[in-house]
């Protein structure tokens, strides 16, 4: 068996190829949502085949929209699911890494740049390199600690797969502030 595409490979797709690879299941949703949700299968799940990533959208009663949410989520869980080895010396240019970054070299993005999540997987890659090591792992990115932290919890899912990733490691959980 050949081994794994990294995720800059499937990060690169277009949504239209990274669809053409899933699984597309529809399906009625349960909860509130009035009468006409639970007379349509509104609900969209993707299960991205070469990955193994599922991802699921349900809140819309649009099936249109919700699938158009689990391909941000499938994207998004490329990136905070898929590890890519890193190396240190590249990082200061690495193309996912250093336009995230402001001029004195600092992480100060949220969700809705499409810088983030790229930047996001690269700070996970590189936690997984130091082996959960925060302080190491913002040496190795050129900035604090205190930045990798806060850059960490500007997403509760991200923040979890730090954790994960500490946890992987015998860490402990890092404490929000």
């Amino acid at each position: 068996m050949p081994p794994p595409l990294p995720r800059s490979h499937w990060a690169a797709l277009t949504d239209a190829q990274l669809l053409a690879q899933c699984e597309v299941d529809t399906y009625r949703a349960s909860g509130p949502g009035g009468q006409k949700r639970n007379k349509t299968s509104s609900a969209v799940r993707l299960r991205h085949l070469p990955t193994g990533l599922l991802v699921i959208a349900e809140e819309s009663r649009s099936q249109h929209e919700n699938k158009a949410k689990c391909q941000q989520r499938l994207r998004r869980a490329l990136f905070l699911h898929l590890r890519e080895p890193i190396l240190p010396d590249h990082l200061p240019t690495h193309p996912d890494y250093a336009p995230a970054r402001d001029d004195e070299g600092r992480l100060h993005l949220r969700e809705k740049d499409p810088r983030f999540w790229p930047a996001a997987g690269v700070v996970l890659d590189v936690l997984v390199h130091t082996q959960g090591q925060v302080s190491t792992a913002a040496e190795l990115l050129g900035t604090s600690t205190a930045n990798v932290v806060d850059f960490l919890q500007t997403h509760p899912a991200l923040w979890q797969e730090a954790n994960q990733v500490r946890a992987a490691f015998g860490l402990k959980g890092l404490k929000s502030g």
